[in-house]
């Protein structure tokens, strides 16, 4: 059952605090993109609504999550919240080169992002997370579509993580099955649960998952700088991406340059916003598994966790 609250009324209950009774900077929108994940939807909403809390117009467009970031250089939106090292470190760090955006700092939280199986998988292929035993335990991944090697359940393409890549690489006996939004992978999950049937997806922490569904990630060759750029770096002299995902990655902020002059009070919350890994958890959650709406799951958030964001905007 989905819990709608009313975004007028969450907004005015917000513009109650005492805090917000800070003048609005440029009556211009600022411009918050969303993307095809449950977490960065709802903290979008969560400092979307802090910001309407002081008096600021906010618009939200849904926006591809690689190519945000020359939208951000351009100015054509004014930040974005959830900066993933291992799928958007790449195209934020070739927007950061041309210049327009900036890094606003990092969130408390943790990220990795990476082959992911539930512990019952573990059963049926003892010698995980092994990434070599799973590659022996193909077999037991393998479906129609793949024929006689393993599926793995990608992310969404426009994530870019490179899984095909990193087959070849390392000669595993797979085929990369990208699914089309980060419900896929969770209906995947949730209906092997019901057999117990072997399955290994793309996953990432923080979110809600690891909550439902305890698992582990595939250790690969450990990730070192340049196993991305340079073939001769890694296990394969002549391939790159023979190597994992960082394991302890960034997640940062990031901020149109014009951003801390047009909306200089909005912007200075922005620099001292920090979300924890169970925080952003829980925002995922509150979509991914009570089924509120993104809207309302950030007022419910915001309601429960005032002694983390009032301070943020005092």
């Amino acid at each position: 059952m989905k819990k709608v609250i009313s975004s007028t009324i969450a907004v005015a209950a917000l513009a109650a605090a005492p805090f917000a009774a800070n003048a609005a900077d440029s009556s211009d929108p600022i411009i918050i993109p969303t993307h095809n994940w449950s977490s960065q939807i709802v903290m979008s909403h969560v400092v979307g609504q802090m910001f309407e809390s002081m008096g600021n117009n906010v618009e939200f467009v849904s926006t591809d999550s690689q190519a945000v970031y020359e939208s951000v250089r351009l100015g054509d939106v004014t930040l974005e919240l959830e900066v993933w090292e291992g799928a958007f470190g790449v195209a934020f760090n070739e927007a950061l080169a041309k210049g327009g955006l900036h890094d606003v700092g990092d969130h408390n939280a943790v990220t990795r992002e990476d082959w992911w199986y539930p512990l019952w998988t573990k059963d049926h292929c003892p010698g995980l997370p092994d990434w070599e035993a799973l590659n022996e335990c193909a077999a037991l991944f393998a479906t129609p579509e793949t024929g006689d090697k393993g599926r793995f359940l990608g992310g969404p393409v426009d994530w870019l993580k490179h899984d095909a890549e990193r087959v070849e690489a390392l000669g595993m006996n797979f085929t990369v099955v990208n699914a089309g939004s980060a419900a896929a992978i969770w209906a995947e999950i949730a209906a092997a649960e019901k057999t117990m049937k072997p399955v290994v997806v793309f996953n990432w922490t923080p979110n809600f998952a690891e909550a439902v569904w305890p698992g582990e990630f595939v250790e690969f060759p450990e990730y070192f700088e340049g196993c991305k750029e340079d073939a001769s770096l890694g296990p394969n002299p002549n391939m790159t991406y023979d190597c994992g995902n960082p394991a302890n990655g960034y997640l940062k902020k990031a901020a149109w340059d014009g951003m801390k002059d047009k909306w200089p009070k909005a912007y200075g919350v922005l620099t001292k916003l920090s979300f924890t890994n169970p925080q952003i958890a829980e925002m995922a959650k509150l979509v991914d598994v009570d089924e509120m709406e993104p809207e309302d799951a950030a007022t419910i958030w915001l309601e429960n966790n005032k002694d983390v964001w009032m301070p943020w905007l005092q």
